[in-house]
Parts: C-alpha cells; sequence; structure tokens
C-alpha cells in the first residue's frame, strides 16, 4: 500500500494537525462525520477511501477512532445535533467493535437530548446481532445502499448483494427498533431503461421507507468503472436520458407522499411536513455549518476551513491524538462564496435573498455569480420567491449546470 499521498510536482502533501487547525478558532460544532474504510468489496464506481476488509485492522481502527475522539472533545463546546458513520461499510465491523465505536462516541461527546445518528449499511451486512447493536447505541437512522434492485444492474455496478436482502435488512432493522430507513438508488446505469428505473423506485417505496437519495452514475477518475467505459464496454447513459430519470423520480415519489428537499433527496411528508424526515447531518453540509471529521480520509469543517484527515489507514493508525490533515483549504472570500451558494442553492427551500447578496458582495466573482443567476431567472430556472432564491421545479432537474457556473 502506498504510504505517502502524492502533491504538486509528486512531492508529498503538506499535512497539519487537526488540533492546530481548530485552535483558537470559533468554530460551533454541530456534528460529527466517522468514516470506517472496510469493505466486502470494491465497488466499480466508488471513489470514496475504502478497500477490502480483512478483519485484522478493525480493532485497531476503533482504539485509534476512541482516541482521535478524546483529542476532539475539547473543541466541541455546545452539544452535538448529528451523527453520521459512513464509509465503506460501517456495518461490516465485528458486532462487539461496531458497539464499542459507538459508545465512545456516546460518552466522549456532548450530545442533544434529540441528536439524529445515522449509519450506513449495506443490506447483505445487517443481521440481528447488528441491528440490535445499532439500536442499543441509539442509533436512529440506517441508510440503505440498495443503488438498484435489479440483479442485472447491480453486476454491473459490481454489488455483491441481491434485491432481496434490502427487504431482509428493513425487516432486522424494523424488529430491532430503528423505524427510520433512507436507501440509496442510482440511475444513469447503463443498460437502464426508464421502466428498469422505475421499477427501483416503486420497489424503494414500497419498503416503507422514510428518506430516498437518488444518484446519476458518475465516472469518477481512477476507478474501475471510468477505466471499463474508456475501454469501451460500455456507453454512458446521455444527460437527456438521466434528466427524464430525475423527472421521473420527482413525480413518482411525489404521488407516494415524499417531497423533494434537495437536488438528489427526498424525504416523506408526515402530517404535512417533510422536515422530520430530512437528513440533518447532510444539512450541515447544504448549509456551511461545522462538523468534525474521525478517521482516515474524512473531511471536516470549522468557520470556512476545510480538511482531510490523511487518507490512508496505515498513516492514520500510526498516528496520536487527533489526526494528521491534508488538502486544508482556508478559502478565500471569493471561494467561500462560491462554496456557499453551491451547497445552499441545492436545497429545493434555496437560500435568504441577503444571504445570496452577501454571497454575491464576496470577492471578484461577485458579477459573474449574479450574471448567472440572472440568466437562470430569465431562463425560468431559477426564482425569487417569498425572500428566498432558489431553482425552479424545472430548472432543478439540470441544476448542476447552474451551480458550477457559481463555484
Amino acid at each position: 500500500m502506498q504510504l505517502t499521498i502524492a502533491g504538486a510536482g509528486g512531492m508529498p502533501a503538506p499535512r497539519e494537525r487537526v488540533d492546530a487547525i481548530l485552535a483558537g478558532r470559533e468554530a460551533s460544532f454541530e456534528g460529527v462525520y466517522v468514516h470506517v474504510p472496510f469493505c466486502f468489496h470494491k465497488c466499480h464506481y466508488c471513489d470514496f477511501y475504502s478497500f477490502v476488509d480483512r478483519e485484522d485492522r478493525q480493532e485497531p481502527f476503533v482504539a485509534r477512532a476512541e482516541a482521535e475522539v478524546r483529542a476532539l472533545a475539547p473543541f466541541v463546546r455546545a452539544p452535538l445535533r448529528t451523527l453520521f458513520v459512513g464509509g465503506g461499510t460501517p456495518t461490516l465491523l465485528r458486532v462487539p467493535l461496531l458497539a464499542r465505536l459507538l459508545g465512545s462516541l456516546r460518552a466522549s461527546l456532548p450530545w442533544d437530548a434529540g441528536a439524529e445518528w445515522t449509519v450506513e449499511a449495506n443490506p447483505e451486512t445487517v443481521t440481528a446481532e447488528v441491528a440490535g447493536a445499532l439500536a442499543a447505541a441509539g442509533v436512529g437512522r440506517v441508510s440503505l445502499g440498495a443503488q438498484s434492485f435489479d440483479p442485472r444492474h447491480l453486476k454491473t455496478l459490481e454489488r455483491w448483494h441481491d434485491p432481496e436482502s434490502v427487504a431482509r435488512a428493513v425487516g432486522l432493522l424494523r424488529a430491532a427498533g430503528i423505524g427510520r430507513i433512507s436507501v440509496d438508488l442510482i440511475f444513469g446505469i447503463p443498460g437502464q431503461s426508464a421502466e428498469d428505473w422505475e421499477h427501483d423506485l416503486r420497489a424503494a417505496v414500497a419498503l416503507g421507507t422514510d428518506h430516498l437519495s437518488c444518484y446519476g452514475l458518475t465516472y469518477e477518475p481512477n476507478t474501475a468503472m471510468t477505466a471499463r467505459m474508456e475501454r469501451g464496454e460500455f456507453e454512458p447513459c446521455d444527460d437527456d436520458a438521466e434528466a427524464r430519470m430525475l423527472e421521473r423520480a420527482d413525480a413518482l415519489l411525489g404521488e407516494a407522499g415524499f417531497a423533494r428537499y434537495e437536488v438528489s433527496n427526498w424525504a416523506r411528508v408526515r402530517g404535512g411536513d417533510a422536515r422530520a424526515e430530512e437528513c440533518r447531518h447532510n444539512l450541515l453540509y447544504w448549509e456551511d455549518r461545522d462538523w468534525l471529521a474521525v478517521g482516515p480520509s474524512a473531511s471536516g469543517h470549522a468557520s470556512g476551513v476545510r480538511w482531510k484527515n490523511v487518507p490512508r489507514l496505515g498513516d492514520w493508525l500510526a498516528g496520536e491524538g487527533a489526526s494528521d490533515a491534508v488538502d486544508v483549504e482556508r478559502g478565500s472570500p471569493d471561494v467561500r462564496a462560491g462554496e456557499r451558494l453551491m451547497m445552499g442553492l441545492r436545497l429545493v427551500r434555496g437560500m435568504p435573498e441577503a444571504e445570496v447578496d452577501a454571497a454575491l458582495a464576496l470577492g471578484a466573482g461577485g458579477p459573474r455569480r449574479r450574471g448567472a443567476i440572472d440568466r437562470a431567472v430569465a431562463e425560468g430556472r431559477m426564482e425569487r420567491c417569498g425572500g428566498f432564491v432558489r431553482f425552479t421545479p424545472r430548472g432543478m432537474m439540470t441544476a448542476n449546470a447552474v451551480l458550477a457556473d457559481l463555484v
């Protein structure tokens, strides 16, 4: 395994200590992201830091995560509102180690009484024991990576679960007392028809899920999926077809009682309100809040500074206390303005006009960004309504093109 991180000119990327980054910074942390890098199999489209688990490093991983959490605890000045444990596949941790990790997070950090704890899981890893450990630790939401309910498309993605395992996982989680289930789906898979996509949507809805994330397949550099495409093994789905799939998702999920609240996310409406089922941790990202990062390659944010923990397990395990960080970004006002607009306008409710105007006033890119928003308004893709700037339903289907102009 390569242990150095290539920076500009092939030199190792510069490192800083996370505790040094945070020292003296008035950040108001609201959440924690924990990255568990272990996987049963490396999916061909995935560019997250993960690798096939041999189980020999699970216990060192948990011990190191505990030490990292203890080192970060002094920087938390108010009860935290969200925890998101992702990966990788967190539920590949042996049950005693999974329970130990969650218990340490509970004991070492202050938590709001209504804090939302979410853990990602692949369907085939959910057993009665895993579900029980999650429930006992206070996990209230599990995000299942279904991706598709069609065996052909799962094979294309190199996913190893069978479609029936999703329903089994949901049943086990609910039996353990975890009622809030989110399902991830992918569209634009090579060979996927509009009918296939509608079948996936209906299958997810039939599970009684509370939240769906629908992501277009992206071809990230240095992934097996991109290499296969470049070898001509398949043709990627065209943009128009993807837009129609996204439009069909919005219509079908709306009919099923879901409300879209972000470009790729829908929450079930209960009592006339969908806010209760929105993913509160992801809202921290979109609303430019502060969160801490635990684990190799986990990213954090504090008052405009972004960083990533060292992205190799061996490097991270060799550290003590707070992690070393790479890719530390202390963005200029112009960069910060672009990030704020790009993230905040992903939300269906948009951004308050006052916040948009404040962002547009920062840096040299303000006039260009204002022009992009004005053009989108003139074209009917965005609107100013009720004190907010937001995408129209039609504009939401092609939102990424406008957002790219705001970076």
